[in-house]
């Protein structure tokens, strides 16, 4: 199947979700909504992010110079995180929704670079058209989502991969520890935000609690998620994950 084909097909995948994803009601992210966080953790938290999104536009530009297939393969990346990243799931163990990141299996695919960009370009449309999340908190958003979920997903793969764990383990903690990285994160910066006077650690110890009846099998299904994805490019189109530096050659089946 040619890059092109692939495009196609995400492209229809996309449509029919996105009108699935604005009929839905009672969903709550991982995104920071506006207004929660003072003006000057915002600025905190955007100053931080800036860097890593200035990083990503850097390394698109210099591989899609040497490769001109990288952008397209871009392209359709930030679709699935654009999806999963605001798809509502319903969690029983909570009484609610709530949403995976998709960062994991795009900081394995891509590197954690362009995935920071990838998640800041998705945020920005969330919060503009679908209003989850916030322009304030913007920079916070990309902090735990992009930075921490990318960094998490792709240095929990590579570091498995090193020692010869399969892909499919391999894949499945990648996306668990991208999740559960993203919430913890948001705990830090909820709790950073709006404690006011009051101690730091008790603040967040209740947030992060109230994270965990929804994050603990919303991770395990994240984990899941991105396992079967890097496996089923394992499988159908080896040479993308060669391509994208995710395999060497010498690991592709014969």
């Amino acid at each position: 199947m040619k890059v092109k084909d692939l495009k196609t097909k995400f492209q229809f995948f996309v449509f029919i979700l996105f009108g699935y994803l604005l009929s839905a009601n009672n969903a709550y992210a991982m995104h920071i909504s506006e207004g929660i966080l003072p003006l000057n953790w915002a600025a905190f938290w955007s100053v931080i992010a800036a860097p890593f999104v200035v990083w990503g536009l850097y390394k698109l530009k210099k591989l899609s110079s040497i490769d001109l297939s990288f952008k397209p393969l871009v392209g359709l990346m930030a679709a699935v995180v654009f999806i999963i990243s605001c798809m509502p799931i319903p969690v029983p163990t909570a009484g609610t929704c709530s949403h995976p990141c998709g960062t994991g299996i795009s900081g394995i695919l891509v590197g954690p670079a362009i995935s920071i960009l990838i998640t800041a370009v998705a945020l920005l449309i969330q919060a503009l058209f679908l209003a989850h999340g916030g322009l304030s908190t913007w920079g916070a958003d990309i902090v735990s989502m992009g930075v921490m979920g990318s960094f998490a997903g792709f240095l929990t793969f590579k570091a498995l991969r090193s020692v010869k764990i399969n892909m499919a383990v391999s894949g499945f903690l990648a996306g668990l520890f991208a999740d559960w990285a993203t919430y913890l994160t948001t705990s830090v910066e909820l709790a950073s935000g709006i404690r006011g006077d009051s101690p730091f650690m008790p603040l967040f110890s209740k947030i992060l609690i109230a994270f965990i009846p929804t994050q603990l099998p919303l991770g395990i299904l994240e984990g899941a998620m991105t396992a079967g994805m890097v496996v089923l490019l394992y499988k159908k189109r080896p040479d993308l994950l060669v391509k994208m530096h995710v395999i060497k050659p010498e690991e592709v089946r014969a």
